[in-house]
């Protein structure tokens, strides 16, 4: 009987499962990755993979996901995922992870990302992974959320009396600017002096329009990912909403779009703290208000409290009234000057595109 060599997997979901479960990758296996690992010509280069250093790539990358797997595996138990998605984790988490620490390393001090991204993209989820995968490289990360910014609650009702549009919170004009710089500033010292006291904000307080809840002290961070929704936004020249999508549909509307263009002029020495900006963009920035809906209706399936439907689209379009992702955000996907990477974000969650603004040209 001729003897038949045992078979070797060939798939990528294979192949990972083959790495996590202890096993070195063959060479076999190396070959199979290597054309995987440059079919997509942008994401390659964005991750700094080529033809040349594909191999030396796919063993750092195979090295750490051995490593990281059983509390990765942890992570995702947490987040409610029956399945550790391995091939999100070789594709992006990982090298994402592994080119921060290798910019923490040549910048010789704290990192700051920033992270840009509408409802549902996943700017909170990604930041916990990061953090985790930063660990086991030997950095530590910390994150902060524009939302942690946000005014107190006694200083919003007091700032909704002057401007009655204001009447939730998220559009410039709601965060403390001061608190942000100092921070920002604070966590930018290699060696700070004292703790750092980083703001947390309860979006249960007050019947859901939330209040600041006590800070978390840390003595110093590698990484900060700061992250919100519309983390490294520019002003836009102001003709822009003569002609506006929707739901900028009415003169009152292009007044208050105006006015929150404005006030994004207060925040560019917040950005000016941002040493790096990525940006999570779904392919359709209208499925921001469906995975809305989709949140909301897991969390009644839970005995929480949830929005209605209408309410959702209420919510959704005054957001998108202040600053529209067609205005402000979309232009960013090819500015080099402002933005280092982009995730595009399939309906599914999952990336559609990865690339660096610098490669489209």
């Amino acid at each position: 009987m001729e003897h038949q060599e045992p078979r070797q997997p060939s798939s990528l979901e294979e192949i990972l499962r083959s790495g996590v479960e202890g096993h070195s990758l063959t060479i076999a296996q190396q070959q199979a990755l290597a054309p995987m690992l440059l079919a997509d010509p942008l994401a390659a280069k964005a991750f700094g993979v080529t033809s040349e250093t594909v191999y030396a790539s796919i063993q750092a990358r195979s090295r750490q996901l051995r490593a990281v797997y059983p509390n990765f595996a942890n992570l995702c138990g947490e987040l409610g995922w029956p399945h550790p998605p391995l091939r999100l984790l070789w594709e992006f988490w990982l090298p994402l992870a592994m080119q921060l620490a290798e910019w923490r390393q040549q910048l010789g001090r704290p990192l700051i990302q920033g992270i840009l991204g509408g409802q549902g993209t996943g700017k909170t989820t990604l930041a916990k992974i990061l953090t985790l995968l930063l660990g086991h490289l030997g950095y530590q990360a910390c994150s902060l959320s524009l939302d942690d910014l946000y005014k107190t609650y006694a200083a919003r009702q007091e700032l909704q009396q002057h401007d009655p549009r204001l009447r939730w919170r998220g559009p410039p004009g709601t965060h403390d600017l001061e608190l942000g710089l100092a921070v920002l500033q604070q966590l930018r010292q290699p060696q700070p002096p004292q703790p750092i006291w980083l703001p947390r904000f309860d979006k249960s307080a007050w019947n859901g329009a939330g209040d600041r809840t006590e800070p978390e002290p840390i003595s110093a961070a590698d990484i900060v990912l700061f992250e919100g929704w519309f983390v490294g936004a520019r002003p836009i020249d102001p003709a822009a909403f003569s002609d506006a999508p929707p739901p900028i549909r009415t003169a009152a509307d292009r007044d208050f779009a105006r006015d929150m263009n404005a006030k994004l002029q207060d925040y560019l020495p917040l950005w000016q703290q941002l040493d790096r900006l990525m940006i999570l963009y779904p392919t359709d920035y209208r499925l921001s208000q469906r995975w809305r809906q989709q949140a909301e209706q897991q969390m009644m399936a839970s005995g929480q409290s949830g929005m209605t439907h209408r309410e959702i689209e209420q919510f959704v379009e005054y957001f998108w009234r202040s600053l529209h992702p067609e205005l402000f955000i979309r232009p960013l996907l090819s500015d080099p000057t402002h933005v280092d990477l982009v995730v595009e974000i399939n309906s599914d969650h999952c990336p559609h595109q990865i690339y660096r603004p610098a490669d489209l040209s």
